[in-house]
């Protein structure tokens, strides 16, 4: 047993730890239940709880949640709207987040699909620098995809 001090109690028994913590005006609480014998500690449970919370809020602020972020382009987007795609991408990638260029074709541009892969891969080159693709851009229906993750240095 643990005192509300620190110190070391020694093995006591459970009827004796109940009341030196009743004496303290404090909680006993099992900290190492797996221990033999189990370890119990004289403590405010109420302080040591809202210790423990705080702990976790501090922790998980300094998380970030990776979102996956879409751009949509068609194999013949003008250069101006290329590049405001590519630097908005740049921006997504720079936040830690994923990116999922996709590239629709319709009607008889399913023809000229080698166009479309063209401009992914020209997307691939010039944001290389900010992250770098999973795989190949694949075809899934009329839509070529390729999903671009951030680069991970600190």
């Amino acid at each position: 047993m643990i005192g509300p001090n620190s110190e070391q109690l020694g093995v006591v028994m459970v009827r004796r730890a109940l009341d030196l913590a009743q004496e303290h005006g404090l909680d006993l609480v099992e900290v190492a239940p797996t221990a033999n014998p189990p370890v119990c500690r004289i403590m405010d449970f109420s302080k040591y709880k809202y210790d423990q919370e705080k702990k976790e809020r501090r922790i998980k602020k300094n998380q970030h949640v990776m979102h996956l972020k879409q751009i949509r382009l068609k194999p013949n987007i003008g250069e101006s709207d290329y590049q405001i795609k590519v630097k908005q991408a740049a921006g997504f990638l720079q936040k830690k987040d994923k990116v999922k260029i996709n590239m629709f074709f319709r009607g008889r541009e399913m023809m000229h699909k080698d166009l479309g892969g063209k401009v992914l891969d020209r997307a691939i080159v010039d944001l290389a620098e900010h992250g770098q693709a999973e795989k190949k851009p694949a075809m899934e229906g009329r839509i070529m995809t390729v999903v671009i993750a951030p680069n991970m240095a600190v």
